[in-house]
């Protein structure tokens, strides 16, 4: 793994806004706009570490779901902070029922350095995004730059081929594709528009809304869109925690489509995905396979020796960008337990390449390793000042 100096093309902004990253400037704190796509920059890996990573993904993949069926046989929802009943019963019945559910994607946040095991910091599989720029903005910068080189990229051939294999877990109608209007980068919809279109080329039909638009029928008890029709299955990029919390949760949880015939609107990721999205996972991961070499320890009581050790990261469980974490480096004055329940993973500092805190973002279609994205940041926590990069494989 090598970080190389390069000249970004000529009118690169155009260019990958043209291929859907229509956020290629970030702007930050002093109003200044710098590049979110960083193409003065990219990492080259060799095949060896390449097929190692993967090998590596689709192992934690496997184990995250043993975590997963281990938290719906204990009845561990508490642990990941789902008190309401119903909301755990009916997790616990889209587990049970996952062969009958569309499920899609999801990304592994890892650190790596290429001298040692790569080692995971969590796992986005409810909401996960750099999607556009992963599968597609890359793919093009290689094939232009680097004429004949490969990259660890089957995003877009996975996306499709997935759809279309589980096109009959779809109820009849056109699947519905929904991003929130809160996003202001444009990120969220353009994530959308993606997979809308990779749907589109499986052969589906779709239409796309906002979440926000999304209409309640009270005479048939049924979700709508614009045109009052009834949504029938959507994809949503929203996480599940607020889909069940706000304004229409109960109707969301009265009228889901878990399998099994049951139900009248079946969501994209399924509520089985709270299981993977929450940070209580890696305490359990840490449980079940303590001493794996790609796990790091976590626990959700405290930070128990690691105050003494090499130190820790306090996670919120649902945390998302960075939001909410602190480090607490060895030595560092004992910290407040903070009020929101929040998992304590051993610190383990991103690896420095020229000053960059680089995190690798190993993508999962279905259940295999599907490819790569790399962000950079400043300090050691991935925020949303975080620069993506493309790479290629030597």
């Amino acid at each position: 793994m090598e970080r190389h100096h390069i000249q970004p093309r000529p009118d690169w902004q155009r260019t990958v806004e043209e291929q859907g990253v229509i956020y290629p400037l970030t702007r930050y704190p002093d109003d200044s706009l710098r590049p979110y796509w960083e193409e003065s920059a990219y990492y080259s890996f060799t095949l060896p570490e390449v097929e190692a990573l993967e090998e590596t993904v689709e192992e934690l993949h496997a184990m995250c779901l043993a975590a997963a069926a281990h938290i719906v046989e204990r009845g561990r929802f508490a642990d990941l902070g789902i008190m309401d009943g119903r909301l755990a019963d009916l997790v616990a019945e889209s587990w049970r029922r996952r062969a009958e559910l569309p499920s899609l994607y999801g990304r592994f946040d890892l650190r790596y350095d290429g001298t040692g095991p790569a080692k995971l910091l969590e796992y986005n599989a409810d909401t996960p995004t750099s999607l556009v720029e992963a599968a597609s903005a890359q793919w093009f910068w290689m094939e232009e730059r680097f004429p004949g080189a490969d990259q660890w990229n089957s995003l877009h051939e996975r996306l499709v081929a997935a759809w279309r294999r589980q096109a009959r877990m779809l109820p009849p109608g056109p699947v519905h594709f929904a991003h929130s209007d809160g996003d202001e980068l444009g990120e969220d919809l353009m994530t959308v528009a993606y997979l809308r279109e990779t749907a589109e080329q499986a052969g589906l039909d779709t239409e796309a809304l906002s979440v926000e638009s999304i209409g309640w029928d009270s005479i048939t008890g049924r979700f709508v869109d614009e045109k009052l029709r009834f949504i029938r299955s959507c994809f949503k990029l929203y996480p599940w925690e607020w889909l069940a919390s706000d304004a229409f949760g109960p109707q969301v949880l009265d009228t889901l489509d878990n399998g099994g015939g049951t139900g009248t609107t079946c969501w994209i990721e399924p509520a089985w995905k709270m299981l993977l999205s929450n940070k209580a996972l890696l305490a359990v991961l840490w449980e079940l396979y303590p001493g794996h070499p790609n796990l790091l320890p976590a626990y959700l009581d405290g930070p128990r020796d690691l105050v003494d050790g090499p130190g820790y990261v306090a996670k919120p469980l649902l945390g998302r960008e960075g939001a909410g974490v602190t480090l607490h480096p060895p030595g560092s004055a004992p910290a407040q337990r903070p009020e929101e329940a929040c998992c304590y993973q051993e610190l383990a500092p991103l690896p420095d390449f020229e000053g960059n805190r680089v995190v690798l973002g190993a993508w999962v279609v279905e259940d295999e390793a599907a490819g790569l994205g790399i962000r950079e940041s400043a300090g050691l926590v991935t925020d949303g000042y975080a620069r993506f990069l493309p790479h290629v494989i030597r």
